[in-house]
């Protein structure tokens, strides 16, 4: 088996990829994959090395990480958008031999080159990227064509970092047996399942979990068409969606609080989509009653997490029920847990536990922070609380742990509380979510300043833009005394989150 294979059996020239009026069928693309892998070997690229992707949705993309994991290899698909430092310390954590570099993520690369990217044997730059003493990816298209390889289901494919359930950012290890079980889990049966002549939208970022599987993978396993989208633009995306006949539009919650606000006639292309589908973060019920009232579009609500491959439940190919993010994908165990370990009362709420063979293999080079989301008979505590109905229906209220969910992104705080303690003048700081009206949540500082040292909001945020992704940082700073905290020590977020209860706007 392996991953890249999925592309292997449809027709030649069937369209794959549509980006920028440009299309790519399945022939051309499995022979760019096949030069690519050649190019990649004769770098010395082999077995279990890393190859990290900076990249947005672009073809070139598609082509670097279908040929690594064809090779056996481990790709690393990291946010183009990410500030220097953020990259440093990831590239630093997987020791790459070899980096494939985009426009999007040029600048930040060079700062990236004089630390940890210095030990990268190969930079590759992909068309309108200038980086010194880098190889050109369109002349690597001309290598010696290579086959890709047969590997066992445990062998590791994927690093997605992900502050989902361990703390502050880690990546995850996702096999080819992982990700090939998700996508068996979600094909459907019915009218919402996929087909060849289905057009799929793709503006969910491919380093991302979500985009890469629920929209890339899934799509080329079935061999319909993904046109590829870097930014997502309410208006012009309605453009896209009638020019090149989208039917399947999975999304975020932003995406479609986007439209929801647009006037019934702006939404008539949204009319021929036969199938959309939403998560990576909870979707007002407001949104889905709106939009099913101006474009008749039925929203189909599903949960799931990058430790999970990532989908555990969808309400794809059953009756959606409003609010609920639908039931556990076939040939996935899900039980509701309390704190003692036992399992909810029917209709209690419960930690969600899940087991199967999506579930990830752990996170890399840190075998305690696996102990802490694997048991040792292969549930994974996922730190999201739900309750279930008696049809099985599943309904997300709250998380177990302090995660901040930004237009479907994970934020950890402990992560940006680190960056914001660097700053001087910082003597102590906690971050939570706040709810916002666009991205579903936002980061906000409670800053307690040295004595004597004067900060202010801007500071704090400009900092935190130097050293994190966007997403990350926070949208809102307050300066005050002293945080709140229990007996031993720890911050009370609860506290802090009451205090700050209001909508960012």
């Amino acid at each position: 088996m392996n991953l890249a294979s999925i592309v292997d059996d449809h027709p030649a020239d069937a369209p794959a990829l549509i980006s920028q009026s440009r299309t790519t069928s399945y022939g051309a693309l499995r022979d760019r994959v096949a030069a690519f892998r050649g190019a990649l070997q004769g770098l010395g690229v082999g077995a279990g090395d890393r190859v990290v992707i900076l990249c947005g949705n672009d073809p070139s993309f598609v082509v670097a990480l279908l040929a690594t994991i064809g090779l056996g290899a481990v790709a690393v698909p990291l946010n183009p958008t990410s500030p220097g430092p953020e990259l440093d310390r990831q590239v630093a954590d997987v020791t790459p031999s070899v980096a494939v570099v985009g426009p999007m993520a040029a600048s930040a690369w060079r700062d990236v080159a004089s630390g940890a990217g210095a030990a990268v044997a190969h930079v590759v730059t992909m068309p309108g990227t200038e980086l010194d003493g880098s190889l050109a990816f369109d002349d690597l298209l001309k290598s010696e064509p290579v086959a890709a390889v047969d590997v066992e289901a445990d062998t590791l494919a994927l690093l997605m970092f992900t502050s989902g359930t361990a703390g502050s950012s880690v990546a995850a290890m996702l096999s080819h047996g992982n990700v090939l079980a998700n996508l068996a889990q979600i094909r459907t049966s019915g009218p919402d399942r996929l087909t060849a002549e289905d057009v799929v939208y793709s503006v969910l970022p491919l380093n991302h979990i979500m985009g890469l599987t629920v929209t890339l993978f899934l799509t080329l396993d079935v061999g319909a068409t993904v046109v590829l989208v870097q930014r997502f633009d309410p208006v012009t995306a309605l453009d896209t969606v009638r020019e090149r006949g989208v039917t399947v539009i999975p999304g975020a919650p932003p995406m479609w609080v986007a439209w929801s606000q647009l006037p019934a006639e702006q939404l008539a292309p949204l009319r021929s989509v036969r199938v959309a589908t939403t998560g990576a973060a909870k979707l007002p019920e407001a949104v889905a009653t709106t939009l099913a009232e101006r474009c008749g579009i039925v929203l189909r609500e599903g949960y799931g997490l990058t430790e999970a491959s990532p989908v555990v439940t969808t309400s794809s190919g059953i009756e959606p029920r409003l609010g609920s993010v639908g039931k556990v994908v076939p040939d996935l165990e899900l039980r509701l847990v309390d704190l003692d370990g036992t399992d909810a009362l029917a209709g209690d709420p419960g930690e969600v536990w899940v087991r199967g063979p999506n579930v990830f293999l752990g996170y890399w080079n840190d075998a305690e922070a696996t102990a802490r989301v694997l048991t040792e008979d292969g549930w994974l505590r996922t730190g999201d609380v739900a309750v279930s109905d008696d049809d099985g229906y599943l309904w997300l209220v709250d998380r177990a742990k302090d995660l901040i969910i930004v237009s479907g992104f994970n934020v950890y705080p402990a992560e940006v509380e680190e960056v914001i303690a660097e700053l001087p003048g910082v003597a102590d700081v906690a971050v939570v979510g706040v709810a916002h009206p666009h991205t579903g949540e936002a980061v906000k500082a409670y800053v307690v300043p040295e004595a004597g040292k004067q900060l202010d909001e801007e500071a704090v945020i400009a900092h935190a833009h130097d050293n994190l992704a966007r997403y990350k940082c926070p949208t809102k700073v307050l300066f005050v005394d002293v945080l709140p905290r229990n007996l031993s020590g720890k911050v009370l977020r609860r506290a802090l989150r009451e205090d700050g209860a209001g909508i960012i706007s």
